[in-house]
């Protein structure tokens, strides 16, 4: 079931929250909205599910071509996982699994029915066993799976997810991105979720919506957007960067700049892994820069660089195995070389 967002703009007062954002998700993809806090991401995903609606004359809704603008939430055949998972505390995981097909007015399935479907859910969240348990008596993890084969249990066309591990800590959350990449392969349901966290996004996502002050920046694959960012915002969004004034940086000290030109306020963003590090020599190509601080706990040592000229602090990423082939220290004066950076050619405020 493909999606299709058509001019959407959302206003709450004098705030907007969407203005005219279009978008496009294919059928059986696993799409993340991406963006800080007040970015709008949570407002399309509501619109998209019909608990909120467009500004009057604003836009379309289109779930595989059919228009559903103006249906109501309960008839989009929509399924909705929460951040804090809205289960019923007085109901057990079963009856919570069963709640949505349990209070059908028409098409009610027989009871023989809901229990068998309630139970491939539970088997297909790897919960089986847990039936007979209360919401209490279960992880945040587990409470998350439940949340979902609920909504999986209507049989929903599209299924939304907003912030579902945002609630959960760094360990289950990692478990649970992984589920829900192999859960989804199962599944092929089309699946929107709305995310803050960046290795969220690229890791388990077919396509990432890159949004910002109410609007789309970018829309591509996880290896798209991270390697060819559109604009500043997405560069910087997307991991770590180095932004270095142009003008400060010594000719021939980094790759051609991008056609289009750079002008001489402008900026190069570089991440830290793109930036090479070598024992300074006079008259060699590179940035001369003094090293201030090492951090080596962990798989790569992050470096802490002041530039010679500009005075700018440079952050660069090297192997631990580099690190000591360099035999480097404290206050060493070092060469940086740019590998891969990037400019614009429009000139952005930082």
């Amino acid at each position: 079931m493909s999606v299709q967002v058509h001019h959407i703009r959302k206003t709450f007062g004098q705030y907007t929250a969407l203005a005219d954002v279009s978008l496009s998700v294919k059928s059986g993809q696993l799409t993340a909205l991406l963006g800080p806090s007040g970015s709008g991401k949570t407002t399309l995903l509501r619109i998209i599910a019909g608990l909120e609606y467009a500004d009057e004359g604003s836009g379309r809704i289109q779930f595989h071509g059919e228009d559903v603008t103006d249906v109501e939430a309960g008839q989009r055949k929509v399924g909705f996982v929460f951040q804090h998972y809205a289960l019923f505390r007085h109901m057990t995981v079963f009856e919570n699994i069963a709640f949505g097909l349990k209070v059908r007015r028409k098409n009610r399935p027989p009871q023989a029915e809901i229990a068998d479907r309630v139970h491939k859910l539970l088997k297909l969240v790897q919960l089986d066993n847990l039936a007979d348990r209360f919401p209490h008596q279960l992880s945040g993890g587990q409470r998350q799976r439940i949340a979902l084969a609920r909504a999986l249990a209507v049989e929903p066309k599209v299924l939304l997810l907003d912030e579902p591990f945002g609630a959960l800590d760094a360990k289950v959350r990692k478990e649970l991105r992984r589920w829900l990449r192999k859960f989804h392969e199962e599944i092929h349901l089309t699946t929107l979720f709305v995310t803050h966290d960046q290795e969220e996004a690229l890791e388990i996502a077919d396509e990432v919506v890159i949004m910002n002050q109410a609007k789309i920046e970018q829309v591509g694959t996880p290896q798209e957007v991270y390697d060819r960012p559109a604009t500043p915002f997405v560069y910087q969004f997307l991991g770590n960067v180095n932004v270095l004034k142009a003008a400060a940086l010594a000719a021939g000290t980094a790759p051609p700049f991008p056609t289009g030109g750079l002008q001489s306020n402008g900026h190069i963003y570089v991440r830290p892994h793109d930036i090479e590090v070598v024992p300074h020599e006079t008259g060699a190509p590179g940035i001369p820069a003094v090293l201030r601080y090492i951090h080596a706990a962990g798989p790569a040592a992050r470096l802490t660089l002041e530039q010679v000229e500009s005075r700018e602090t440079v952050e660069a990423e090297i192997s631990r195995v580099e690190l000591e082939r360099l035999g480097l220290k404290l206050n060493n004066l070092v060469l940086l070389r740019l590998r891969q950076s990037r400019s614009f050619a429009e000139d952005y405020a930082i």
